[in-house]
């Protein structure tokens, strides 16, 4: 499961990227050009839309970080894992759920499909 973990850190490290330079370029190279993202509030289809997405995500929630929750299971090209959206200071979190990503044979993320079990409270 070693090779899923690594995945899966990747993954979540380009969500908690802040400098727009810095995350533009981890998801050039962890995405292919074409993957898509989605989730029950998102759908978009390239780099550049996934990296929009994650901005918006960390516009939405400033001081937020995404870190792993619960095990992370894989087999062939597929990784499912939990995550939760949390203060980067510590807290409870603000979100909850889970992604299945699909890569390809160099282990680029094709595609993800996210799942929301705890979603924010309206304000």
């Amino acid at each position: 499961m070693n090779a899923y973990s690594d995945r899966v850190d990747r993954y979540l490290a380009v969500w908690n990227e802040t400098d727009a330079d810095a995350r533009a370029a981890a998801v050039g190279a962890l995405f292919t050009p074409d993957a898509t993202y989605v989730d029950p509030l998102a759908e978009v289809r390239g780099r550049e839309q996934i990296a929009a997405a994650i901005a918006g995500v960390q516009q939405t929630f400033p001081g937020h970080v995404l870190r792993p929750h619960g095990p992370v299971d894989g087999h062939h090209d597929v990784v499912r894992f939990g995550w939760e959206l949390v203060p980067a200071t510590g807290g409870d979190s603000v979100a909850v759920g889970f992604d299945v990503a699909v890569h390809d044979t160099e282990g680029r993320v094709r595609a993800v499909l996210g799942f929301l079990d705890k979603t924010p409270a309206a304000t």
